[in-house]
């Protein structure tokens, strides 16, 4: 039987491909005037870069360290993560796949971060005036996961059974 680490890491590594491909088209296929109306009035498909963290927070930010800090700082969620992940068993199934993808999300942006310094962005929902800034497959990996990890939190917990 597959250790379910494994499983996690697996779907980590996953998350990371997927954003690391999707990011790689983006760039090589769309110049930051471009647009691609994949379903008009609703979602587009932009090339933004972020220097910030989610929605663009900090992206105008003057600290010379906030790249640095950025980094460490999703690095060392990563490693806690990671770490949490070695024992699966204690885990139920909702907080196990959040974690993985939060894994694999907080890999793929951080990656970004180390190479370039910013994050490529390219999905955008709108609808009529209203626009939601823009993210990547990492960032909705991120949402997921943590969504699951509130569900896992929200639920009830099974107690164990008291025996001496």
């Amino acid at each position: 039987m597959v250790d379910r680490r494994w499983i996690a890491y697996g779907a980590a590594a996953g998350v990371f491909a997927l954003d690391r491909v999707t990011k790689r088209l983006v760039e090589t296929h769309l110049g930051f005037e471009d647009t691609v109306k994949a379903i008009p009035g609703f979602f587009d498909i932009v090339r933004s870069q972020n220097r910030g963290v989610a929605f663009g927070i900090f992206n105008d930010s003057a600290f010379q360290w906030r790249t640095a800090l950025l980094v460490g700082a999703s690095l060392v969620a990563a490693v806690v993560v990671g770490w949490i992940l070695r024992r699966p068993e204690r885990l139920d199934r909702c907080t196990f796949w959040g974690l993985a993808l939060v894994l694999g999300g907080a890999l793929g942006n951080v990656y970004d971060r180390i190479v370039a310094g910013q994050v490529t962005d390219f999905l955008s929902f709108y609808l009529g005036d209203y626009q939601w800034p823009a993210f990547n497959a990492a960032d909705s990996a991120l949402v997921v996961g943590t969504g699951l990890l509130l569900i896992g939190l929200a639920r009830p917990k099974r107690e164990a059974a008291n025996v001496p």
